[in-house]
C-alpha cells in the first residue's frame, strides 16, 4: 500500500478534472456528491497507507515514492515524489477526514447557489493542493502545494465576488500570503546552497553539519513564510476577513488545511530548527504567544458569529507556534488535530446558525436558538467546552500539554510564555462562553425592533401628528433617528409606535429559525464526537498512553524537547488551567447571562478594531507606503528596465554598424580577405626584424 501513496492526492485531483469538464452538466446535488466521494476516496487511501506504515518498524517509517523526474537541470534534479512518514500521514488523515465532512456539509449549505458545481471544483482543487503540500518529498513540491492553497483561498474567499467585501477579502489574503512566499523562496535557495539538494531526506542526512548561523537564517526565513500562511503577527490581518466567504470555506481554511501548513512546515524542518541558535526558536515561540494574546483580546469584542471564531483561530495558531518554538512538536501536532475537530465543528455550527437565521450573523440579534436548533446547539456547546479547555474534552489535554512545555522551556523565557498562554486560555474560555450565551441562551432577540427601525417609526409617528409643519417633517426624522441610534442600546417596547414600524420588522415577526438539513447536521454530530474523544490519542498519565508521541517519533529525529516536570508539577499546572477555565466561564455567565456587569466596559472599541493593526496598515499603505511604491515603480521602470533596454539599444546600434560591412558581393569579401592577408604578412615580417 505504501507504493500507492500517490492515490491520496489523485482522488481529489480526479474530482477536480471531472467537475471542471462535466460539473455544470451534473448540476446540483450530483456535483457535490462527486466531490465528496473524491475526498472520501482520498481519506480511505490515507487510512490504508496509515496501517501499512504502522506495520513497519519505527526506523523504517520513511517511505519515498518517486513517480518520475520533474525537473533536470545540471546537478539540480527534482522528482515528482511523495513522502509517506508519520508526520505527513497524520496531516493527511485529518485533512481528508475533516475535508470530507466539510464537502458533505457544503451540499446542504450551498443548496440553490447558481455556481454550485464551481464551488466544488475549487474545494477539490484546494484539498489536492493541501495534500501535495504535506506529501511532497522536497521543498519545491511543498511550495507548489503552498501556492496552490494560496490560489484556491483567493478563489474560495471571494467566491461571492459580486459583494465588494468578499472580493477585497480574497485579494487581501492573496497579497498578504505573497509576503510569506518571499521568505519561503529565499529559504529554499539557502537550503539548496547549503545542502546541494532540496529533498527532505538529504536535509535530514546533512543537517548535523549545518552551521548555526546558516540554520538560524533558514529558520527565520521559513518563520516569515509560516507567519503568512498561518496568520501570525504581523501578517495575521488576512484571516479575520477570510470569513467573508461561504462558511464551509471558513471551516476548511481555518480548521484543517491552509492555516496549519506553516506549523507543518516548521515541524517538517525540525532537524534545521535543532541546529539553529536558541534565540531563533525562541522567536517562533514569542511570535506565537503574542499573536495568541492579541487575537484573543480582539475576539472578546466581536459581534459577528464567524469573526469571533476567526480571531479564535489566529489565537489557537499562536498556541501551535508557541509549542513549536519550545520544542514541543508532539504537543503542537496534538493541538492541531484537536483544533481541526472542534474548530471545524464551531465554524460549521455557526454556518448552521446563519442558515437557520436567514443569513443573519450578528449575535446581538440571536439568543435562545437552542430551542429552535437543538442539534446545532448541542454540538456547538460540545465544541465550546473543548476549545474552552474543560476536562475531559479534547482541547483540555492538548492545550494543557502546550502550557506544560512552555513552563518547561526556561531557555527562551518559558515562565513568561506560560503566563501569556494561561491568560490566553482565560480569554478563550471567556469569549467562547460569551458567544454561546449570546447565540443559544437568554431571550430571543431576533424579533426585536432595531434602534434604526424604532427611530424611523418615531419619526413617522411625529410626522403624522397634527400641528407639525412641513419644515419639521423634513428635518425631524433625521434628528430623531440620530438620537435613537445613539441612545438605545436595547430595543424598548414597541407598542406606542407599532403601526409605524417598517415592513422589515413585520417580515421578521413571521420568521421562525429552523434546524439545518441532515447533510449539515451529520458532520456536526461526527465532529462533536471527535471533539469529545480525541484527547485519548495522547493522554499524559503514562508514557504508554502517548500514542501520538510514539507514532510521530520517527519524524522528529529525537529533536522533541524533553518534558522534565515532576508529577506534582504537572498536576498543579493542570489544576491551575482548570481553575482558569472555570473562572472564565463563570465570569462570562455573570456578564452575559445574569447581567451583573455592563458588557460595554469589556467590549472596548479598540478591541473590536483588533488594536487598530489592520487600519494602521491601511493608513500606511494608502499614504506614505503608496508614495514609496510610486518611487519603487519609477526606479523599476527607469533604472532596471532602462538598463535592460539600454543594453539592447547598444547591441542594436553595434549590429547596425557592422551590417554595412556585409554587402553581399563576393568581390568585396575577396578584397577583405586579400587586405587581411596582406596585413598578417606585414605583421610577420615586422616581427622577424625585431
Amino acid at each position: 500500500m505504501l507504493e500507492l501513496v500517490w492515490l491520496i492526492p489523485a482522488f481529489p485531483l480526479l474530482g477536480f478534472i471531472l467537475l471542471t469538464a462535466f460539473g455544470s452538466k451534473l448540476g446540483e446535488p450530483m456535483a457535490g456528491w462527486l466531490a465528496t466521494i473524491a475526498s472520501l476516496g482520498s481519506f480511505i487511501s490515507t487510512v490504508l497507507v496509515f496501517f501499512a506504515l504502522k506495520d513497519l518498524p519505527a526506523q523504517e517509517r520513511f517511505h519515498v515514492e518517486s513517480l518520475f523526474t520533474w525537473i533536470k537541470a545540471g546537478s539540480f534534479s527534482v522528482d515528482m515524489g511523495f513522502l509517506a512518514d508519520p508526520l505527513s500521514i497524520t496531516m493527511c488523515l485529518f485533512i481528508t477526514g475533516v475535508g470530507t465532512l466539510i464537502h458533505l456539509y457544503s451540499i446542504g449549505y450551498m443548496h440553490g447557489d447558481k455556481n454550485f458545481s464551481k464551488f466544488f471544483v475549487y474545494l477539490n482543487l484546494f484539498v489536492f493542493s493541501m495534500l501535495l503540500l504535506v506529501l511532497g518529498d522536497n521543498l519545491l513540491l511543498t511550495f507548489l502545494g503552498w501556492e496552490g492553497v494560496g490560489a484556491c483561498s483567493y478563489l474560495l474567499i471571494s467566491f461571492w465576488f459580486t459583494d465588494e467585501a468578499n472580493a477585497s477579502a480574497g485579494k487581501k489574503a492573496f497579497v498578504t500570503n505573497r509576503v510569506g512566499d518571499f521568505g519561503f523562496m529565499l529559504a529554499t535557495f539557502l537550503v539548496f546552497t547549503s545542502f546541494s539538494s532540496i529533498n527532505y531526506a538529504d536535509i535530514v542526512a546533512g543537517s548535523s553539519e549545518l552551521s548555526a548561523g546558516t540554520a538560524t537564517a533558514i529558520v527565520l526565513l521559513f518563520l516569515l513564510a509560516a507567519s503568512g500562511k498561518s496568520a501570525q503577527l504581523p501578517l495575521f490581518v488576512w484571516l479575520p476577513d477570510a470569513m467573508a466567504g461561504p462558511t464551509p470555506v471558513s471551516a476548511l481554511i481555518h480548521a484543517a488545511t491552509m492555516v496549519t501548513s506553516g506549523v507543518f512546515l516548521l515541524t517538517r524542518l525540525n532537524p534545521i530548527l535543532a541546529q539553529a541558535d536558541v534565540w531563533a526558536t525562541g522567536t517562533i515561540a514569542w511570535v506565537g504567544a503574542i499573536t495568541a494574546l492579541v487575537a484573543a483580546t480582539a475576539a472578546v469584542a466581536q459581534n459577528d458569529i464567524k469573526k469571533v471564531l476567526a480571531y479564535s483561530t489566529v489565537s489557537q495558531l499562536g498556541y501551535l507556534f508557541l509549542a513549536v518554538g519550545v520544542g514541543g512538536y508532539v504537543a503542537a501536532l496534538f493541538h492541531m488535530i484537536t483544533h481541526a475537530f472542534f474548530k471545524a465543528l464551531l465554524f460549521l455550527g455557526s454556518g448552521s446558525v446563519i442558515h437557520g437565521m436567514h443569513d443573519e450573523q450578528d449575535m446581538r440579534k440571536m439568543g435562545g436558538l437552542k430551542a429552535f436548533m437543538p442539534i446545532t446547539g448541542f454540538t456547538f456547546i460540545l465544541g465550546w467546552l473543548a476549545i474552552a479547555g474543560v476536562p475531559p474534552f479534547s482541547g483540555f489535554w492538548s492545550k494543557d500539554e502546550i502550557l506544560a512545555y512552555a513552563w518547561n522551556a526556561d531557555g527562551v523565557g518559558g515562565k513568561g510564555l506560560w503566563v501569556i498562554g494561561l491568560l490566553t486560555a482565560l480569554l478563550t474560555a471567556f469569549y467562547m462562553t460569551r458567544q454561546v450565551i449570546l447565540t443559544f441562551f437568554g431571550r430571543t432577540r431576533f424579533y426585536d425592533a432595531t434602534p434604526q427601525e424604532l427611530a424611523h417609526a418615531h419619526s413617522a409617528k411625529m410626522a403624522a401628528s397634527p400641528g407639525i409643519s412641513e419644515n419639521d417633517t423634513t428635518e425631524f426624522p433625521l434628528v430623531v433617528e440620530q438620537q435613537y441610534v445613539t441612545a438605545l442600546s436595547e430595543a424598548p417596547e414597541t407598542d406606542e409606535v407599532d403601526e409605524y414600524l417598517p415592513a422589515s420588522y413585520r417580515d421578521r415577526q413571521e420568521y421562525v429559525p429552523h434546524e439545518s438539513p441532515w447533510t449539515m447536521t451529520a458532520p456536526l454530530v461526527i465532529l462533536a464526537a471527535l471533539s469529545v474523544t480525541a484527547g485519548v490519542i495522547n493522554l499524559p498519565f503514562s508514557k504508554d498512553l502517548h500514542f501520538l508521541g510514539h507514532w510521530l517519533e520517527p519524524s522528529l529525529f529525537a529533536n522533541e524537547a524533553h518534558l522534565e516536570l515532576s508529577a506534582a508539577t504537572k498536576w498543579i499546572l493542570a489544576i491551575v488551567a482548570i481553575a482558569i477555565a472555570c473562572t472564565a466561564l463563570a465570569a462570562a455567565g455573570a456578564v452575559y447571562l445574569r447581567g451583573k456587569y455592563p458588557p460595554e466596559k469589556i467590549e472596548r472599541k479598540i478591541l473590536a478594531d483588533a488594536w487598530r493593526i489592520d487600519s494602521s496598515y491601511a493608513a500606511f499603505f494608502g499614504g506614505p507606503g503608496r508614495m514609496l511604491f510610486v518611487v519603487l515603480t519609477w526606479f523599476d521602470k527607469t533604472v532596471i528596465d532602462g538598463g535592460v533596454r539600454g543594453v539592447a539599444k547598444v547591441s542594436s546600434l553595434f549590429g547596425s554598424g557592422l551590417r554595412v560591412t556585409q554587402s553581399g558581393y563576393i568581390r568585396h569579401y575577396a578584397l577583405g580577405i586579400s587586405v587581411g592577408s596582406l596585413l598578417v604578412a606585414v605583421w610577420f615580417v615586422t616581427r622577424l626584424f625585431q
